[in-house]
């Protein structure tokens, strides 16, 4: 028969599993933070692929209409 298991025997204490506890000094921070700090840099690409993107799309659009009139 086996013996019972004590907190040595086990690989993963429960104690040290769960999260520490807030106090008064340790502010807590929402679990999901990091969707309200939109990487600045990231912003600024994602606007200027758009503006060139549009840019692109029309000037095609316009190479388009003219090959349509015969021009």
């Amino acid at each position: 028969m086996r013996e019972a298991t004590t907190v040595s025997d086990n690989p993963v204490d429960p104690a040290a599993a769960r999260e520490p506890e807030a106090t008064a000094e340790t502010p807590v921070k929402p679990v999901m933070d990091e969707e309200r700090n939109f990487p600045r840099g990231l912003a600024i690409r994602l606007f200027a692929y758009l503006v060139a993107g549009h840019v692109l799309a029309g000037f095609l659009y316009l190479l388009f209409e003219a090959g349509a009139q015969g021009r």
